[in-house]
Order: C-alpha cells, then sequence, then structure tokens
C-alpha cells in the first residue's frame, strides 16, 4: 500500500523534531520550482558557507566563459607559490607542489567536484577577488550573500570564515536560477555544471546518504573542521532529482554545532530523507 503523501506541515514538523535532538542552529531551504513549494526553517539567517562558495565561483566562472571573457581551453599556470601550503588540493596531491599548466576546464572541475582549495584561489583571482565576485552575485539577484575572503585566508583565521555567508533561501535560490529558470548560464554552461557537480565526490554522507541508491544529486559541500568542539559549518546544497524527473532545491546549513562532524553529516542527511518522502510519496 503506498504511503500516504505528508502534508507540509507535516513535512516541517518532521524537520524540526530532527533538529531539536540536536546541539546545532540548523537552516533549511527547499524550493520545488515546478510547484513553487517551499519548505523554510531558519532561511533567511546568515550560516558561514565554507566551501559553499565554490558553487558561486563556477556561476562567475562559466558567466565569463559564456561573456567569451575566457575558454575551458585556456592555460593556466598554477605557480609554486599557489601549491607550496597545506590547504586542501587533489590537484596538488596529483601535480606536486612545483608548479603546472593546467587548463581551465582541468582547474574548475576539481574545485567544484573535490573542493579542491589550491583550485578555488587561482580561480577567484581570476575574476577579480572576492568583492568581484559579490558584486557579479548581487547584479544578478543573489543577494542574501556575501564573499569577503579566500579559503588562504579562511583557512588560516578560524574568526574570518563568517565574512562569507549566506541565506540558506539565497543558496536555494541561486541553484534554481542556474538549473531550472537557466537565467544565469547559457544551456551548455548549465550542463556542464549540472555534471559536475552530480560528479561530486565530496559529501556522500551528507544529502544522498539516506535517499534511495542511485539518486542523482548535483551538490555541493562545506566543512569548517570543529574548534574546541564546535563546528562553525557544515553544510550541503543541491538539486535532487525525484523519480519522476522533477527537481528540487535544497539547501542545508548546520552552524555552531557541538556535534561530532558524523552527526552533523547524519543532520543533513535526515532532512534531505523528510524531503524526499515529502515529495515523493502517493
Amino acid at each position: 500500500m503506498p504511503l500516504q503523501k505528508p502534508t507540509k506541515t507535516q513535512c516541517l514538523e518532521r524537520i524540526h523534531s530532527i533538529v531539536s535532538k540536536y546541539k546545532a542552529s540548523v537552516g533549511v531551504a527547499v524550493i520545488q520550482p515546478d510547484t513553487r513549494d517551499t519548505l523554510v526553517i531558519n532561511g533567511n539567517k546568515h550560516f558561514p558557507m565554507q566551501s559553499v562558495f565554490k558553487f558561486h565561483i563556477a556561476l562567475n566562472i562559466l558567466h565569463s566563459i559564456d561573456q567569451k571573457k575566457y575558454r575551458l581551453t585556456d592555460s593556466i599556470r598554477l605557480r609554486k607559490a599557489d601549491l607550496d601550503n597545506d590547504l586542501w588540493s587533489p590537484l596538488r596531491e596529483k601535480y606536486g607542489r612545483t608548479g603546472i599548466t593546467l587548463t581551465l576546464d582541468e582547474i574548475l572541475r576539481p574545485t567544484v567536484a573535490q573542493s579542491d582549495n589550491v583550485g578555488c584561489d587561482v580561480l577567484l583571482h581570476k575574476l577579480g577577488g572576492p568583492k568581484a565576485l559579490q558584486t557579479y552575485l548581487h547584479k544578478n539577484g543573489i543577494r542574501d550573500i556575501a564573499v569577503a575572503i579566500n579559503e588562504a585566508t579562511m583557512q588560516a583565521h578560524w574568526a574570518r570564515q563568517y565574512e562569507n555567508w549566506s541565506t540558506p533561501l539565497a543558496s536555494a535560490q541561486a541553484l534554481l536560477a542556474t538549473f531550472h529558470a537557466k537565467t544565469l548560464l547559457s544551456k551548455e554552461s548549465t550542463e556542464y555544471l549540472w555534471n559536475v557537480m552530480a560528479g561530486t565526490t565530496t559529501g556522500a554522507n551528507k544529502l544522498k546518504a539516506l535517499l534511495p541508491a542511485g539518486t542523482t544529486v548535483a551538490h555541493k559541500t562545506g566543512w569548517s573542521g570543529a574548534k574546541n568542539g564546535l563546528t562553525a559549518a557544515s553544510n550541503d546544497i543541491g538539486m535532487i532529482v525525484l523519480p519522476n524527473q522533477q527537481r528540487v532545491a535544497i539547501a542545508v546549513f548546520v552552524g555552531e554545532s557541538y556535534e561530532n562532524e558524523d552527526t552533523n553529516c547524519l543532520i543533513i542527511a535526515e532532512i534531505g530523507k523528510a524531503v524526499w518522502d515529502y515529495y515523493t510519496a502517493q
């Protein structure tokens, strides 16, 4: 016998019940674009993004490609100064610390799909820095977001990560504008970014964890690590593809958490499952 579809109120009550079990501040924004149905908890609260902002960097880079400013085949030099650090970087693990020339595509893909911090800062510099990225976002209607620093600064100074923030609603709306309304990028750039995010290797224990095997989630994660038992940010934003091929934009931000990271990820996974059940029940 098929499950009876929960009401919107019941789904929100379920999410509130999940959140209430943990010592953390949680923000959720869900938008089903075909119906404009929304589920929001702390949707206008400022949460530190951490690596979620690599999604926004990709938007700006691909917009510049659409404007013929760059090409994915352009060569970019990663200098020793870019690589010789302790930032998380699959690029450095692959190519070493002495310097390498790669295409824009070869840097952009791991920056998004593997959350490469070296690639992130090189691309952010190419765009003109944090303020240039923020200006691009604001000019394109993504306003409840701030970008002030790069990954190197964020990782070196714990307190400064709060300068790069987003509301859950702003993140969900950015996903919608990109992947449903398709107002931010060309068709080719939209498909490129979708495929990169659908191949993301980080966060398998977040939004995707409790969904049926094989479910497509095009997403971007972020994580601050912990200091003195406090996790400032454990995040996941993305588009979930439902069995009927409709898509749902979802942004979950877990902040100021005194739980361990496995638990932070479980919070995100449980919310993802609650949203899935809401939209897939008969």
